[in-house]
């Protein structure tokens, strides 16, 4: 899996509320409406400035607070590539990959705003165009890259009829 966009860059403890505030989530269960106010709190036009495929990219603790689904499927229905941080929250980074939104941890500090990357999950490399670096991160195992091919864990199961990760 690789995709291209650019970053946008964020800082530490990015909780659920930033990414969607909850203020959403009792007025429409409508992904493609929700993914309109992703991140609104940080960035009031956030979502005017994303082209499909970029990246949000983070620090430490991405997606700290509490255990929303919608955070994730909101981030993916605005088309967000990837999230790319040094950390994540765990329960965030579960339902991000059971979703089916891709989830890298990797050093962030070379990767300014408005870069341009190149992200390699298999591979498990970054390329910063806009700088001429590569980064590497740790390869995704094969059983999350599979998931994540088949568009997170409940298409899984509708793809293979339960666990089979080797098909």
């Amino acid at each position: 899996m690789q995709f291209n966009g650019k970053a946008h860059k964020f800082g530490d403890d990015v909780n659920t509320d930033y990414i969607i505030s909850g203020k959403y989530k009792f007025k429409t269960l409508n992904m493609d409406e929700l993914a309109k106010h992703v991140m609104e709190d940080l960035d009031p036009e956030f979502y005017n400035k994303i082209t499909p495929g970029d990246f949000i990219v983070a620090g430490k603790n991405f997606g700290c607070g509490s255990s929303r689904e919608q955070a994730p499927l909101a981030i993916k229905h605005a088309r967000i590539a990837a999230v790319l941080a040094k950390s994540f929250a765990r329960i965030f980074y579960r339902n991000a990959i059971n979703t089916g939104l891709p989830v890298v941890e990797c050093d962030t500090d070379l990767i300014d705003h408005q870069d341009k990357l190149v992200v390699d999950l298999a591979a498990g490399f970054i390329t910063n165009k806009t700088k001429g670096i590569q980064l590497q991160v740790k390869p995704l195992p094969k059983v999350m890259l599979k998931i994540l091919s088949d568009g997170g864990l409940a298409s899984h199961f509708r793809k293979h009829g339960g666990f089979s990760f080797d098909k």
